[in-house]
């Protein structure tokens, strides 16, 4: 019997998701710098060089002692990446206003309920570490990867997560979000 691959979004994926959704999240195509704080399993995980290569950002500095820290730039748009823990996953400012995302990675295609618990574990830390932050009137974002699960938990929490100020992204596997406005 053929053992069924599992498909996963790991974090660094869903951060670059984040990022590269820009629309969505961070830059829709406006001047701006962005700065992504993988920890080295990010690396291990997920090529972010390629990943930025393929989505039109050139490398123009080195950041580091990694081969992947630095500078990317497409245009009047800046990718900082920054491997540094301690600093959230992925922070910007747009229009003047600070953006924070705290992003978790996991297992989609399954029923394995200890896989499944990680999901609903991954988005209740990311909300958990956005509410522990100092208040500095920045937007804050939990991004997950979506799953049905998620999006269940999403709608849950919706409501407390708004008057905390917190939205929450499901990413999709295609890259796509679904905001927590879209779920309730």
């Amino acid at each position: 019997m053929a053992q069924r691959q599992s498909k996963r979004i790991y974090e660094a994926n869903v951060c670059q998701r984040a990022r590269g959704n820009s629309a969505a999240i961070l830059s829709d195509g406006r001047k701006g710098q962005v700065r992504v704080h993988p920890d080295g399993e990010h690396s291990k995980r997920f090529d972010i060089p390629r990943w930025l290569a393929e989505n039109g950002f050139e490398k123009v500095n080195a950041l580091g002692s990694t081969d992947y820290g630095g500078v990317y730039r497409r245009g009047e748009q800046d990718i900082i990446i920054n491997p540094k823990s301690g600093l959230g996953d992925v922070t910007g400012v747009i229009d003047g206003r600070p953006v924070h995302v705290e992003c978790k990675g996991g297992t989609i295609n399954t029923t394995h309920a200890g896989q499944i618990s990680k999901l609903r574990r991954g988005l209740c830390e990311a909300v958990g570490l956005l509410m522990a932050r100092h208040s500095d009137e920045a937007r804050e974002i939990a991004a997950v990867p979506w799953t049905p699960v998620t999006e269940r938990l999403a709608k849950s929490m919706s409501g407390r997560c708004a008057k905390a100020g917190i939205e929450i992204a499901l990413i999709k596997r295609d890259g796509s979000i679904l905001w927590d406005t879209n779920i309730i």
